[in-house]
């Protein structure tokens, strides 16, 4: 059975793990506590989750790689502070590592149980520890809820494939509504991605290269009637296999949200047919990239994107 089970996790890929993972939307919170003397401390967190309503208990999980994590483990309890859609710079500056004062200019005050409690929340819900689990690379801190409160009536700030939700929802609506610029969104495109190609030409493997290439030839077999659902995961996964390819994870969270972007447009849109005439940018666009050409493989998505406005 150990030999079964080692099996198993070598064939979960992690990186594939956390994108499957990141189709369940979660809210976003603000986990916060206080050192040993005294001071506030606190982390970005969107693992909370309800585990009882009687007795109250909430959870959340910490990466044992976290420099917070002995603070929470000597802590006695810890604040969930639940994020509203306009708290979104709040939910980077706790995720940030580059970031020593994180509480330096953030509006907050001391709740019942002595813990930060985070102005202009939606809720707040002080705990004191009840439990605590190692599981795997994480350690799973179980709280007895003891004080809450709810805050500024707002939509809360929600996380999903890597982007915020707000943002791609954003975008997704100005799409549908034809507010969005053909324009800004080819100057978008040619921007993002070839920043992409740069980067990808210097630190892509040959398997990743390989993905591309799949990615245009599987976009080159759909039959003249391919149904609309096929053609925009084709297009979706060119366009994902060359942000995979860059290694650089605040362009590929940009690239999830341009492909939401291509996603609406194309059912909502565009007039999807068929394009031939296209097949040639796209190898072009994987031969420079195999050829290492980040110029070239830019230049032949120059021409890809004009050629699709001209359609």
């Amino acid at each position: 059975m150990p030999e079964v089970a080692e099996d198993i996790r070598r064939a979960i890929e992690p990186a594939q793990l956390r994108q499957l993972l990141g189709c369940f939307p979660t809210g976003v919170a603000v986990i916060t506590t206080c050192t040993p003397d005294g001071q506030p401390a606190g982390l970005t967190c969107n693992s909370f989750s309800s585990v009882s309503l009687d007795p109250p208990l909430v959870l959340f999980s910490l990466r044992n790689a976290s420099r917070l994590l002995p603070t929470f483990q000597a802590a006695d309890g810890f604040v969930i502070n639940i994020l509203s859609q306009q708290q979104d710079a709040l939910s980077g500056r706790f995720a940030s590592s580059r970031i020593e004062h994180k509480f330096d200019g953030v509006a907050w005050r001391a709740g019942r149980l002595g813990m930060p409690l985070i102005d202009d929340c939606l809720a707040s819900f002080e705990c004191r520890v009840h439990a605590t689990h190692a599981a795997g690379d994480h350690t799973i801190f179980i709280g007895e809820v003891r004080h809450l409160s709810a805050g500024v009536p707002d939509q809360a700030l929600v996380f999903y494939k890597g982007a915020y939700m707000m943002l791609a929802e954003s975008l997704r609506k100005l799409v549908v509504e034809g507010r969005l610029g053909d324009a800004d969104i080819d100057e978008a495109y040619r921007t993002l991605y070839g920043t992409l190609l740069h980067l990808a030409s210097e630190r892509a493997s040959e398997a990743e290269l390989d993905a591309v290439q799949q990615a245009a030839d599987a976009i080159e077999a759909h039959p003249d009637d391919a149904p609309l659902k096929e053609r925009i995961a084709s297009a979706s996964a060119f366009f994902a296999s060359i942000a995979a390819a860059g290694h650089n994870e605040a362009l590929t969270l940009m690239a999830q949200t341009m492909t939401s972007v291509l996603r609406e447009r194309m059912t909502h849109v565009l007039s999807v047919r068929a394009r031939p005439d296209l097949f040639p940018l796209r190898r072009k666009v994987a031969h420079n990239l195999r050829q290492r050409n980040p110029e070239g493989a830019a230049a032949a998505l120059d021409e890809l994107i004009t050629q699709l406005r001209k359609g």
